[in-house]
């Protein structure tokens, strides 16, 4: 089965974008690198929850349906919410955003989507909620 370069550079796209989220979730546990990592792991998540509402506005240019709009700000807004929270609250109300847009985007009615970018999603929210859960976890140690 031939991959086709668009899917491989979305694969490699996802991945590497994986890499801040465990390089500051890793840092936010010690306490040299804390004061910077943990800022900078929100702002981060922030700005990632806010990219993915992009998949719902082209969805809503290529359908014609005004409703995709809507369901493309709220991840913005939800970011921008959370990060009015302490950080530990910020950090769960993220992850609850990754976890949210993920179900939104899940099934075929909701979101025609080629099968590679489900399980991609898949893979990529559950490494974006294990280090929030990490970086939670070192808030309270």
């Amino acid at each position: 089965m031939k991959v086709r370069a668009s899917e491989r550079m979305a694969v490699w796209l996802g991945l590497a974008g994986l890499l801040p989220f465990l390089l500051l979730s890793v840092s936010v546990w010690s306490p040299d690198w804390r004061a910077l990592a943990q800022p900078a792991l929100l702002g981060y998540s922030a700005l990632i929850l806010s990219f993915l509402g992009g998949v719902r506005w082209g969805r809503g240019l290529s359908a014609d349906r005004p409703v995709e709009y809507v369901w493309a700000v709220l991840p913005s807004l939800w970011a921008w919410a959370a990060l009015q929270a302490p950080p530990a609250a910020a950090l769960l109300l993220l992850a609850c955003g990754f976890v949210g847009q993920w179900w939104l985007d899940g099934p075929a009615d909701r979101l025609p989507a080629p099968a590679w970018f489900r399980r991609l999603r898949a893979l990529l929210t559950a490494v974006v909620l294990g280090c929030h859960v990490l970086a939670v976890t070192a808030l309270f140690a």
